[in-house]
């Protein structure tokens, strides 16, 4: 079995947000990574970006690190186009979107492929 064999996998777009949550609060940065397409692209640090999942499991090892405690959004509406789809919450300050752009898998789940957390602030 793989890593990502081992976690639970996201069979509707919205369930990566729920998935992400629990696995940052657990402090899991491998766990978080699996939730990303292995070409994944994510608008973080601030003005800089990260891409492929190895960069992006390092990144979350750094930020949850420090123990940052995540609370569920309520999400928008989901947009689907075949095996794409556009996923996106409202941070509980009001201020802006955080987005993501996720793709269907050949199994039927879903990762994130293009991933804009403006909650990530230095």
């Amino acid at each position: 079995m793989t890593e990502d064999e081992a976690y639970e996998k996201a069979m509707r777009p919205e369930d990566l947000t729920r998935l992400f949550v629990e696995r940052s609060n657990a402090g899991d940065a491998a766990g978080v990574a699996a939730l990303y397409a292995e070409d994944a692209v994510m608008a973080y640090p601030p003005g800089e970006t990260t891409v492929g999942r190895e960069a992006i499991r390092a990144l979350w090892a750094r930020v949850l690190a420090a123990a940052p405690r995540f609370e569920p959004e309520e999400p928008l509406p989901t947009l689907v186009s075949g095996d794409l789809a556009l996923t996106a919450t409202p941070p509980r300050d009001g201020a802006g979107a955080r987005a993501q752009v996720v793709r269907r898998q050949p199994d039927g789940s879903w990762l994130r492929v293009l991933d804009q957390p403006e909650f990530l602030r230095p």
